[in-house]
């Protein structure tokens, strides 16, 4: 389904609709505090599919006490003996927590599978530990949401033709991203390996056709809202109280100070 033709959303209309749904998100946050619930979101899905961005748009107005990202970076030597899953469940949430993992324990099914970091029998044995390891967490009360991000193979392209180009986003481009061009049906085949063995009734696959950006964030994020079971929680009242008078103090000498240079006053 990913690069079907739609009507562009304008970016009035996603601008304003973005702000609602944010909106919408902190209302989910304070109800995750007050009630002591454990959110988990799985971002996944090919290389420049836009998961990142969407776990920007998700988290702009969170508080980062609250929602956290867990973005792991490749496993030590150490990590590498452990059960597998084992590094994961120390990011998962405490009562009142929302984590968005930015790639997760399907590392495994995609990246470690195709690229060889990982022996079949690994592959194999993670395949049929991960819909165990997930009934666990939603046995003990984990709200477990996963979300795989489906682009085109013509705009995941051009997508890393304009980072290969912005100096701003080149760092987003890695070896292994160039890599996944050539294995496009190889990850292909793995994606739909993982989707027969983890898509379960219980902790099911959402998949997000994410050649439009705009349309992709907004509709994720709409889904993740309208699966919660949050409501409203009235905010403290709160009162500015009044400045109390002067008693005498004064600011000590602007020269006695470094202060930051004024360079927008050469613009």
């Amino acid at each position: 389904m990913a690069g079907r033709k739609t009507a562009k959303v304008s970016r009035d209309d996603y601008e304003r609709e973005l702000l609602r749904l944010q909106t919408e998100l902190v209302k989910v946050q304070e109800w995750v505090r007050a009630e002591g619930a454990r959110l988990v979101v799985v971002f996944e899905g090919r290389d420049a599919a836009g998961k990142g961005g969407t776990i920007k748009r998700v988290t702009e107005h969170l508080n980062p006490r609250v929602a956290r990202i867990a973005a792991l970076p490749k496993p030590t030597e150490r990590e590498r003996t452990q059960w597998y899953f084992q590094r994961y469940v120390e990011h998962l949430p405490a009562a009142g927590e929302i984590v968005l993992f930015d790639r997760s324990w399907y590392n495994r099914a995609g990246v470690e599978h195709v690229m060889g970091f990982c022996t079949e029998k690994e592959h194999q044995l993670f395949l049929r530990q991960c819909p165990i390891f997930e009934r666990m967490l939603l046995e003990d009360g984990i709200l477990l949401r996963k979300y795989w991000f489906s682009v085109s193979d013509a705009e995941q392209q051009e997508r890393f033709r304009r980072r290969l180009e912005d100096p701003v986003r080149r760092w987003k481009l890695s070896p292994m991203d160039l890599e996944s061009i050539t294995r496009w049906e190889a990850y292909s085949r793995a994606k739909d390996e993982m989707m027969v063995h983890t898509d379960t009734a219980e902790a099911p696959w959402y998949v997000v056709e994410s050649d439009d950006k705009r349309r992709a964030r907004l509709n994720m994020i709409a889904h993740l809202l309208a699966s919660v079971p949050y409501h409203e929680v009235p905010p403290p009242v709160l009162e500015l109280p009044e400045r109390p008078p002067s008693t005498g103090y004064e600011r000590p000498p602007r020269d006695l100070r470094t202060y930051v240079p004024d360079h927008a006053a050469s613009l």
